[in-house]
């Protein structure tokens, strides 16, 4: 059986660290830029969230979008 997730732990790990607000807010900005469909997400070619200049983002589905993120491992 799994054990399950303690997303208060992975909060203070990521999002809620510097860099996580600044990403978060930058992916927000983006969002509002581009404004996609219901179903639909914004992806940022090169992989930085930061950077929403209007040749790198591009509008693609969900599902999509999980494929091309890169994976999230464990740190240790």
């Amino acid at each position: 059986m799994r054990k399950p997730r303690n997303y208060k732990k992975e909060y203070s790990r990521t999002h809620g660290t510097t860099k996580g607000k600044l990403d978060r807010a930058a992916r927000n900005k983006a969002r509002r830029t581009v404004n996609p469909r219901k179903g639909m997400e914004v992806h940022h070619k090169n992989g930085n969230p930061r950077d929403n200049r209007r040749k790198n983002l591009a509008v693609i589905s969900k599902k999509l979008n999980r494929t091309l993120q890169p994976k999230r491992g464990k740190k240790k």
